[in-house]
């Protein structure tokens, strides 16, 4: 198994699912599950009794994990979707697009 290349803050686009062809960008990622919870992407309904937690209650809009390989990441420099690749840069490991070879910067 390999590691994850999408990390917390990357701009990525859905290729599979209800939400194909739409962009976000990534709140959290779970490595155990290999699962991704994008922004304003793959909302669900839930409805929620009166709690601490939502002292209110009633209908929530919930962002539920999408499976990493529904994901691209987009290039900040080239503005495409392209795969990622680990390169060594000056010592230390980078991630690399492998369309422009410039460095992945979360931002």
């Amino acid at each position: 198994m390999t590691g994850i290349k999408i990390k917390k803050g990357d701009l990525v686009l859905v290729k599979a699912g209800k939400e194909k062809g739409k962009t976000g960008k990534v709140a959290s990622v779970d490595p155990s599950s290999r699962t991704v919870v994008v922004e304003g992407l793959n909302i669900y309904k839930k409805n929620a009794k009166p709690s601490k937690r939502y002292p209110q209650g009633g209908i929530i809009d919930l962002a539920k994990p999408i499976d990493l390989s529904n994901l691209v990441v987009i290039c900040s420099s080239c503005k495409k979707p392209t795969r990622v690749a680990i390169k060594r840069v000056k010592g230390s490991f980078s991630r690399v697009c492998k369309k422009c070879k410039e460095v992945l910067n979360v931002s």
